[in-house]
């Protein structure tokens, strides 16, 4: 089995946090909609004829195309791969974008999983975060998708905000369970380089919230949606019964993906190869039939580190019995690395199977690194 990413680099304005590639400029959006459809047809062997099981729009902003050009691209997917049964459809998209001929349009074209952008229910940090909807809007859109029939609904948040404090991050996590979503998705602030906040933190002009505070606010995420009867089967993600992401935890266990766009990365099991970020160069390339990718082909070394990277942060852990069978030489190693962290309470092993403690959460990357090859 497999998946497609579709990457639309679009955005109506350039949030101050986020550093995926992306452009606030349209007018080449009918001729990047013409090269996505082309690379698919490019792209339709690099999963070996695997049947496709979710197909995700992200980006970017793809709640800016029109529901038929959104259409036009599932209609190529389906006339040139072969579909599971039951395929998870999902689209990200903001607020502001969503009215309620436009979810029907959604629905009508089998978009059946939304992926909405909310950040926060604060009117002041949605302004702090550049953020171009407004409070009441992230309330109204989800329950005119729910109105609608939308089931399937994840919602974005951040912690770890600059001046905020416990009041104001239990509040967020309280709305977003009183609006009966049953996913969810929160991540940590980050600082990124190439960033408005970025700047703003070189400059002296911002301050990062502390640590202590910042694991504080991941435990009432944590413990809130716990007694919400969600399941946090990743790190940054959290899912009522039957509606885990299947896209995102294809990526997780390691699942071939086919990444159409400029900036989109693919993976086939034995190869690795991301698409150049530059929409215009993007589109002469892909139109011209010039390379517009780069490709790495993966040793043991680095199907190890992917392995540990992405299975730590999950429910399912990293299984003693996978890596015997898959990486027979690396073994010792990682047995006599990961035995600290189960000292240290970091890490619980059961079953053979290693998986994160709520005290480990907090430091997965330190973990994961640590116990890479090098």
């Amino acid at each position: 089995m497999a998946g497609i990413y579709i990457h639309i680099p679009f955005c109506k304005i350039k949030c101050h946090y986020c550093d995926f590639h992306f452009s606030v400029k349209h007018n080449n959006i009918p001729d990047m909609l013409v090269a996505i459809k082309k690379e698919l047809l490019d792209k339709a062997d690099y999963a070996e004829q695997d049947v496709i099981n979710t197909i995700y729009f992200g980006g970017g902003t793809p709640s800016l195309i029109e529901p038929k050009e959104i259409k036009a691209i599932l209609e190529v997917i389906k006339a040139n791969y072969t579909l599971g049964t039951s395929v998870e459809y999902t689209l990200e998209c903001n607020p502001d974008d969503l009215s309620k001929n436009i979810l029907e349009a959604y629905q009508l074209i089998g978009i059946n999983r939304l992926s909405i952008g909310i950040q926060s229910f604060d009117e002041d940090q949605l302004t702090f975060l550049n953020r171009a909807h407004k409070a009441a809007e992230a309330i109204d859109c989800i329950e005119i998708a729910q109105a609608v029939g939308f089931k399937n609904i994840t919602i974005d948040l951040i912690y770890g905000l600059p001046n905020t404090d416990e009041v104001y991050w239990q509040r967020q996590v309280d709305l977003a369970t009183q609006l009966n979503v049953p996913h969810i998705s929160a991540y940590c602030l980050t600082f990124e380089e190439k960033t408005v906040f970025g700047h703003l933190l070189k400059t002296g002009k911002i301050k990062p919230l502390e640590d202590e505070p910042i694991q504080k606010q991941f435990q009432i995420l944590t413990e809130t949606l716990r007694s919400a009867g969600f399941e946090q089967y990743e790190i940054s993600n959290f899912a009522k019964d039957g509606f885990i992401s299947k896209h995102n935890s294809a990526y997780w266990k390691g699942v071939k993906y086919i990444g159409i766009g400029p900036s989109a990365h693919s993976f086939n099991g034995k190869t690795r190869q991301w698409n150049i970020a530059n929409n215009a160069l993007y589109i002469q390339k892909v139109k011209n039939n010039i390379s517009y990718y780069e490709v790495e082909t993966l040793s043991d070394q680095d199907h190890f580190n992917e392995y540990i990277l992405t299975q730590l942060r999950t429910k399912w852990g990293l299984s003693l019995a996978t890596i015997a069978a898959q990486f027979p030489n690396y073994l010792t190693s990682f047995k006599s690395g990961i035995e600290k962290f189960c000292e240290s309470g970091d890490v619980i092993v059961q079953d053979r199977t290693y998986t994160l403690t709520e005290k480990g959460k907090l430091i997965a990357d330190y973990i994961s690194s640590d116990l890479f090859i090098v």
